[in-house]
């Protein structure tokens, strides 16, 4: 196992390296002129080719590329053009905003999908199995912006029980530590201040967790159900045990290691950034950190929030791997 995981980390090495010359490449080829537009549009000719210069966006793309790399390795990812400031510092923040709600969301999609998923392929062909794969087909359909929208004009609006947008009460702002504001009103023994972020935290999660909630929920009601026919469950019920101990013990064991990687999956797909939900709530997350970005043309910005996304995706990717080993003990990672 720790030969396996050994090599897995080097091999995200290259997997980086080649993300960060695509990105870049990419990135280069976006017509438009950053110096442009951070001076606006009545900036003149002389003004762009001084910023042009203190930016070192006239040098060749390889230069720029070799020097990025060079920055990246020691650590530095970089200044924003927009703002001159090191991304070092500007990203944490936002990086934390989508964790956390990536989190939230994660956690409901599992707990209901996976529960739904199971007692539907329990009850299979009963009306409860009929009802929740309607729902996980409305949930995978579902625009994520009209939900959101719904969520505010019913839970917000008309009601008035939760905050429409944000991460904070902004007549009570939070002492950011860690930037994860659940952990930092803990760990400065805030509990209003903990019940106002959870508050925050409950639309936009939902609407977040709605599609890898469906997906979670079929895909484990499909595996369920292969389980659920094998001999070793029918000798198990024909002894005389417990459903729920037969179906959560001994099949949902056996049946969750397909789960467990669309989990991963959609862990992943999450932190790269929900723009849509982050736009619409107000939540000052690292999708919109990007689009903003891309926006203004703010090359290294661009490059570095893709890269720590991908390397988010892939170390999920990595934990998703090593998770099975843990979950079945038969599968072994062996020479």
């Amino acid at each position: 196992m720790f030969a396996y995981t050994v090599r897995r980390v080097f091999s995200l090495i290259p997997v980086l390296f080649g993300m960060t010359l695509v990105v870049f490449a990419i990135i280069h080829a976006i017509p438009g002129d950053p110096a442009q537009v951070i001076l606006g549009q009545k900036a003149t000719k002389e003004a762009i080719e001084t910023l042009t210069r203190e930016l070192g966006l006239d040098r060749p793309w390889y230069i720029q590329y070799v020097d990025y790399i060079k920055a990246l390795l020691s650590g530095d990812l970089g200044t924003s053009l927009r703002t001159r400031g090191p991304i070092n510092d500007e990203i944490w923040p936002y990086l934390a905003a989508t964790i956390e709600l990536t989190v939230v969301a994660m956690f409901i999609a599992t707990f209901i999908g996976v529960n739904a998923g199971i007692i539907s392929a329990w009850f299979s062909k009963s009306w409860f199995d009929y009802v929740a794969m309607i729902l996980a087909l409305i949930g995978v359909s579902m625009p994520i912006f009209w939900l959101g929208l719904m969520e505010q004009w019913a839970f917000s609006i008309e009601l008035g029980w939760l905050p429409t947008t944000g991460r904070e009460e902004v007549r009570d702002p939070i002492t950011a530590i860690t930037n994860l504001y659940l952990i930092d009103t803990l760990l400065q023994g805030r509990t209003d201040q903990f019940i106002q972020v959870i508050k925050h935290l409950i639309l936009p999660s939902m609407a977040l967790a709605t599609i890898p909630m469906a997906i979670i929920a079929r895909m484990t009601r499909s595996t369920m159900l292969e389980v659920l026919q094998s001999d070793y469950i029918r000798t198990a019920r024909a002894k005389g045990m417990k459903m729920f101990w037969v179906v959560y013990k001994h099949s949902l064991k056996n049946a969750i290691i397909p789960v467990i990687t669309v989990i991963g999956l959609q862990t992943g797909l999450l932190l790269g950034g929900a723009i849509l939900t982050e736009t619409i709530f107000g939540w000052p997350g690292i999708g919109r950190y990007l689009y903003e970005a891309i926006g203004y043309r703010d090359y290294p910005v661009i490059q570095s929030g893709i890269l720590i996304i991908a390397a988010m995706f892939v170390l999920i990717n990595l934990f998703v791997d090593l998770m099975y080993a843990f979950v079945d003990p038969r599968i072994k990672y062996n020479q």
